[in-house]
């Protein structure tokens, strides 16, 4: 019995949800590197580093060969690099965003009125929170 789509992809993106994993990858974008290497940037555990290339191993993002004494590894598919740069634009995006609401409360600038109406009642709020005017 086959896995669903939406399945398949949670589980990819479940593989990237380590910090470590993804290191990995950002590493291997710039091609192959043997093991060495990786855990001299990364500088995790050789035995953690293992555990994490076994998982992007198995998800199939990256792919291993001998080459003499030295194990490489390298990203299965130029595909890995485009999700990591997409996930870089959105992330990108979202934290512009937030900075921007950020600024936007540190100056005080915010459309929301000072609480209460203007005859000192309490402000009605809908079910979402934001504000009502009266009559509505």
């Amino acid at each position: 019995m086959s896995v669903p789509l939406y399945q398949a992809k949670a589980e990819l993106f479940r593989t990237l949800g380590h910090p470590v994993r993804i290191r990995v990858l950002e590493l291997l974008q710039d091609g192959p590197k043997p093991v060495r290497d990786l855990l001299a940037v990364i500088e995790v555990e050789p035995s953690n580093l293992s555990q994490q290339l076994a998982v992007l191993r198995r998800a199939g993002m990256v792919t291993s060969y001998r080459d003499g004494p030295l194990v490489m590894y390298s990203l299965s598919t130029p595909d890995v690099a485009d999700l990591l740069a997409a996930g870089r634009r959105i992330l990108g995006t979202v934290l512009t965003d937030r900075d921007a609401l950020l600024d936007e409360l540190r100056a005080g600038t915010t459309a929301d009125p000072a609480p209460g109406a203007p005859d000192g009642s309490p402000r009605a709020h809908a079910a979402d929170g934001s504000p009502t005017r009266p009559g509505r």
